[in-house]
């Protein structure tokens, strides 16, 4: 794709921030056998109340929350009281999806759960994967993604933006409309290629509302998103320069999990390299089925998304298709509790199976 180049990354001295706490994942040894995934959402997984249960039952949980709201102040009451509309503001739901997951994960360990072997966040969802792998300290994260959120949301003035999720089309069907689209001079670039037929599109109101109309005359669906900016597109380019002080500022330890990378859909193993393509992520897009693929490529069958929602889970039953592979939700304490069965067995149930399933009859988007 004709994408903007992101902001390159000059490695500035790095001044690291005092850690609230240890990440979720410090002292976790890698390694569930067989492997499982873990993974992480992105926005749209937040609800009022999201973690709230989490904190009242798990003290492992209780901690990684404390630590989130002691770097934000505030956090914490906008999670479990909102206002909704309040709540899915971009530098809102950034810090509280981040502190929900890694407060699943957290309540995961202590129950007892398999470190994983693999973790993978969609977009934002990186930075808990971070948290996880122990490499990123969650009052670092939190802090991270609250300045992440502040520059997408000021990069394009509010009504310029938007998404559209495109549905019932492949990729290539997609690519080609965004390709003509842009040819005529407007502003549209795929954002998420979230399912072999769930692409989402970012750009320019006028981009977008172009490509949707060519997409829905060739068959497809366009849904519009409910977001506050048009992330992961070239119109995001003003929001990597102003995080990127942010990311060279921040300690990235060594990983204890294996992170798969959205940008590149591959493992990532050096610290050093992830920073930089947190800083490309803001404008690349999510290849979330790559990453699914690869995971599945390098053993994964199981896989577990840990904090709001379930729109992951639905997304590996649309993606990975052989009968030995499983997926689960876990945003809360009975979620947690089929996580530690799952990761517990010996082999993957059978897909409906007990405390199987997939989630395949979800139509969610994530940005």
């Amino acid at each position: 794709m004709d994408r903007a180049h992101p902001v390159a990354d000059p490695r500035p001295e790095r001044v690291t921030l005092d850690p609230v706490s240890a990440p979720v994942g410090a002292f976790a040894p890698v390694g569930a056998d067989p492997p499982f995934a873990a993974l992480f959402p992105g926005q749209g997984s937040q609800a009022v109340g999201m973690a709230r249960a989490l904190y009242d039952t798990s003290p492992a949980a209780r901690a990684a929350l404390e630590a989130a709201e002691a770097a934000l102040p505030g956090l914490l009451a906008l999670m479990w009281e909102g206002p909704a509309e309040t709540l899915q503001l971009t530098a809102h739901q950034q810090p509280a999806l981040v502190a929900a997951g890694a407060a699943a994960y957290a309540a995961y360990l202590e129950a007892g759960g398999q470190p994983a072997t693999y973790v993978a966040g969609h977009s934002l969802g990186e930075f808990t994967a971070l948290v996880a792998a122990g490499a990123l300290a969650i009052g670092d994260a939190v802090r991270l993604v609250r300045a992440r959120g502040e520059a997408m949301q000021t990069a394009v003035p509010e009504g310029e933006g938007a998404m559209a999720a495109i549905v019932k089309l492949g990729r290539d069907e997609v690519e080609a409309a965004v390709a003509a689209v842009r040819a005529e001079g407007l502003v549209v670039d795929v954002a998420n290629l979230n399912a072999p037929q769930q692409t989402v599109i970012s750009g320019s109101a006028a981009g977008v509302a172009a490509a949707a109309e060519r997409l829905k005359a060739a068959g497809g669906r366009a849904l519009p998103l409910k977001v506050s900016a048009p992330f992961h597109c070239r119109l995001m380019l003003p929001a990597a320069h102003a995080l990127q002080p942010h990311l060279a500022g921040v300690e990235l330890r060594p990983l204890a999990a294996r992170l798969v990378a959205n940008v590149t859909a591959e493992v990532v193993e050096d610290p050093e390299v992830e920073r930089g393509l947190l800083l490309e992520q803001v404008t690349a897009p999510v290849r979330w089925v790559e990453t699914l693929q690869r995971l599945h490529a390098l053993g994964v069958r199981r896989f577990v998304e840990f904090g709001g929602g379930s729109v992951l889970t639905g997304l590996v039953g649309r993606t990975l298709t052989g009968d030995d592979v499983e997926a689960h939700a876990a945003p809360d304490p009975d979620g947690v509790a089929a996580a530690v069965r799952a990761t517990s067995r010996a082999a993957p149930a059978p897909r409906g199976g007990p405390d199987g399933g997939t989630g395949d009859d979800q139509e969610e988007a994530t940005a």
